[in-house]
């Protein structure tokens, strides 16, 4: 039987985002996904995000699985206007469809049809801002392509996707590095930038359409969302981009070296797994004392409490899940937060899982 899946209870404030880690494989854990797989899989998932006003804020498609960090927001506020839910519905469907929809609602406007005009918006709009629904699209819609290019049928992925809820700030920054490192813990490159399918190779060398803006913007959600950052890939470069490029290079290894540029600054060149990133000397003494190298080094392992912990955050984070549900542990339960173990224990007293795991940890 299928456990059921953790879903916040704010899931509808405005004021607390709520962000998910999904992850799905291919069934038999088979190798199904060459590049033009993974840019038709890119693209369903850009148009579910424009249907359905989920936000993917960073992703990694590999070759038997995926990972996305999914934000979802609430519905807005009276809902939607005739022409935003026509504008929602030419993400998923064709000109006819849409057409079809616009004169059905100018039709029913006309004749004063309130209750018409509602049932039109709902028949769309319950499959809005709600993960499941989400991960149920794209994932049907991605199987019946792949069925049809590769002249096959049946389910393509095991069982239900995984969801872990993942706390804004700390938790939501570590998870999508974690993510966008998904590649280089694999060996198939060296420097996460190289990897065209992820949030981070899209949002250094761009997508598909070659400007990576939609990539960049979810990573400022991601990475501050917590400071009150909204998805805006305006705010990427600079100091967003720097801390998490750093975070991301970090394997253990550093060689740094102070030298005068040709304008006679001091400044410090920071080598990381022979990738060079040129720092001012205040900024490297703040990223150390900040923890991030050996978190960096951390995200070089296998974390299973990312894929299998159920709520990952700050220990008061997840306690208030842990209250939230508290039917469904048993009586002996007091507390919700579990310390992070094994690999990840260089941020066990800034992260906290609702499961306390025993094997496979590392």
């Amino acid at each position: 039987m299928a456990r059921k899946r953790w879903i916040v209870p704010w899931k509808n404030s405005v004021e607390k985002p709520v962000f998910y880690h999904c992850i799905s494989r291919v069934v038999d854990k088979r190798f199904a996904f060459d590049e033009d797989e993974k840019e038709k899989f890119r693209m369903f998932m850009r148009m579910y995000e424009n249907f359905t006003g989920c936000r993917v804020v960073s992703y990694c498609l590999m070759s038997n699985h995926f990972h996305l960090l999914l934000e979802v927001p609430p519905l807005p506020t009276g809902g939607f206007s005739d022409l935003e839910l026509l504008e929602r519905l030419s993400a998923l469907y064709n000109e006819a469809i849409v057409a079809d929809v616009a004169k059905e609602l100018a039709d029913a406007r006309e004749l004063g049809y309130t209750h018409q005009i509602a049932e039109i918006h709902g028949r769309y709009t319950r499959r809005m801002h709600d993960l499941s629904r989400f991960m149920e699209g794209l994932l049907q819609r991605f199987t019946l392509w792949f069925n049809r290019t590769h002249s096959r049928s049946g389910n393509l992925w095991e069982d239900a996707f995984k969801s872990i809820i993942v706390e804004n700030g700390v938790a939501a920054r570590t998870v999508s590095a974690y993510i966008d490192l998904n590649p280089v813990r694999a060996g198939i490159v060296a420097d996460p930038a190289d990897y065209r399918w992820s949030s981070y190779g899209e949002a250094i060398g761009g997508g598909a359409k070659g400007n990576g803006k939609k990539a960049r913007a979810g990573l400022v959600r991601a990475l501050m969302a917590h400071q009150g950052y909204q998805a805006d890939a305006q705010h990427w470069e600079g100091n967003v981009s720097r801390s998490y490029r750093i975070l991301l290079l970090e394997g253990g290894k550093e060689i740094v070296e102070e030298v005068v540029n040709a304008a006679g600054e001091r400044e410090t060149k920071v080598f990381r797994k022979g990738i060079k990133k040129t720092l001012v000397h205040s900024e490297v003494e703040q990223i150390k004392q900040g923890g991030d190298l050996a978190l960096g080094k951390m995200l070089h392992c296998r974390i299973r409490y990312f894929t299998d912990g159920a709520v990952i955050g700050s220990r008061s984070f997840v306690n208030e899940m842990f209250t939230n549900a508290r039917e469904r542990f048993g009586p002996k339960r007091r507390t919700g937060a579990r310390k992070i173990k094994g690999n990840a224990g260089v941020v066990s007293n800034l992260l906290w899982s609702l499961r306390d795991l025993k094997k496979g940890i590392g």
